[in-house]
C-alpha cells in the first residue's frame, strides 16, 4: 500500500533538498498557509491519486519542455487527467514545435528529481531561465496541489498565493493558455 502521512502544517523536521529548503523558507517569509503529507516515493499521476485523497484536492501535472537547440524552458502546469497537446500548446504560444528536455537538464535546471517538478523550482530560477505556462483549468481551481520539491512531498496551496505571491516573488511573469 502506498503510504501517504497524516495533514501537516509545519515545515518537515529536515530537508532532502536546498529546493524543498527554498519552498518551505519562502512559504514561511511569505506567510502562505499549505497543508502537507509525507508519501512514499510518487513517479506518476497515478502515484498521486491517495495524496489527492488525503489533501482533497487535485495535484497538477508539470511537464519541463523545451525548443529543439534547448535554449527556451517551459514548465507547464495542467491538470492532472488532461493528455499534453504538443501542437495546441505551441499555436497558443505561437512559438515552434517543443520536446520534453532531457533528464539532465531537468535536474540541473529545476533543480529536482523526474517525478518532482514543480511551480517552485522558480525559486532558484534567478536567470528567468524557465517561463511558466498555466492551463487555465488550473488557474480557475481554489487549490494548487504539487510537490514540494521531492518526489516524497506534497502540499495544497490556494491557486492565488501561487500566481499572487510566489512567482512575483521569484519575479517570474506568467502566461495562461486554454487548451
Amino acid at each position: 500500500m502506498f503510504y501517504v502521512s497524516e495533514i501537516r502544517t509545519t515545515e518537515p523536521g529536515s530537508f532532502k533538498s536546498p529546493l524543498q529548503k527554498k519552498v518551505y523558507q519562502v512559504l514561511g517569509e511569505l506567510k502562505v498557509p499549505y497543508e502537507r503529507v509525507d508519501t512514499d516515493e510518487a513517479i506518476t499521476m497515478e502515484d498521486c491519486v491517495l495524496i489527492n485523497r488525503r489533501l482533497d484536492m487535485d495535484m497538477v501535472k508539470t511537464l519541463f519542455l523545451c525548443n529543439k537547440k534547448k535554449t527556451l524552458f517551459y514548465l507547464f502546469i495542467t491538470t492532472d487527467n488532461k493528455p499534453f497537446d504538443t501542437k495546441k500548446f505551441c499555436e497558443q504560444l505561437n512559438i515552434p514545435r517543443v520536446s520534453f528536455a532531457p533528464k539532465e537538464l531537468f535536474e540541473e535546471i529545476l533543480e529536482t528529481k523526474i517525478g518532482a517538478a514543480t511551480v517552485y523550482s522558480v525559486l532558484h530560477d534567478w536567470d528567468k531561465t524557465i517561463q511558466v505556462i498555466f492551463d487555465k483549468d488550473v488557474t480557475d481551481t481554489e487549490y494548487y496541489g504539487c510537490s514540494d520539491g521531492t518526489t516524497t512531498g506534497y502540499m495544497k496551496v490556494k491557486t492565488e498565493d501561487i500566481l499572487n505571491k510566489i512567482l512575483p516573488y521569484s519575479k517570474h511573469k506568467y502566461k495562461i493558455i486554454d487548451i
